[in-house]
């Protein structure tokens, strides 16, 4: 016995075929790089900007630091969380909730940066943050600074 396929049941069982095999098997696109693309001479030099206290949001936050660090490699990036407003709390020691991802990706050469004018309104100090986090004396000049000095800002 011998089966006809009909264009339009072919057609679906393809296109049931790829749904089912998920993302996984599908070709993604490659993201082109701007020139120079990125090195260790020309890092790509990522702010990521902190504002939240909520620590599902901190945590995505932390996923974006490690994918854009995974996408360009270790050396050919240099990036930092700036924090100021509510996400000072995430570098505080005893009330962080990402205290060792902190620390973990702090290995790995992201830079941790608290807001000191937040600091002050929660009247904490240096001594307050989580080990190795640095301070500016405020958050949003540091962001607008390193934005005309060439970094990007990402605010997810």
């Amino acid at each position: 016995m011998t089966r006809t396929w009909k264009p339009g049941v072919a057609a679906l069982a393809v296109a049931m075929a790829a749904a089912l095999s998920g993302p996984a098997a599908a070709e993604r696109l490659r993201t082109e790089t701007a020139d120079p693309p990125p090195s260790f001479d020309a890092p790509r030099r990522v702010l990521f900007g902190l504002n939240t206290r909520d620590a599902a949001r901190v945590n995505n936050l932390l996923h974006n630091v490690v994918n854009v660090q995974k996408a360009y490699g270790m050396d050919n990036t240099e990036i930092a969380v700036l924090a100021w407003g509510p996400g000072v709390r995430a570098l505080l020691k005893g009330e962080s909730p990402v205290a060792e991802r902190v620390e973990s990706l702090r290995r790995y050469g992201v830079v941790f940066i608290a807001c000191g004018n937040t600091l002050d309104a929660l009247r904490k100090s240096d001594d307050d943050l989580l080990p190795g986090v640095d301070s500016v004396q405020a958050g949003l000049p540091e962001l607008i600074e390193r934005r005309l000095d060439g970094w990007i800002d990402v605010i997810p």
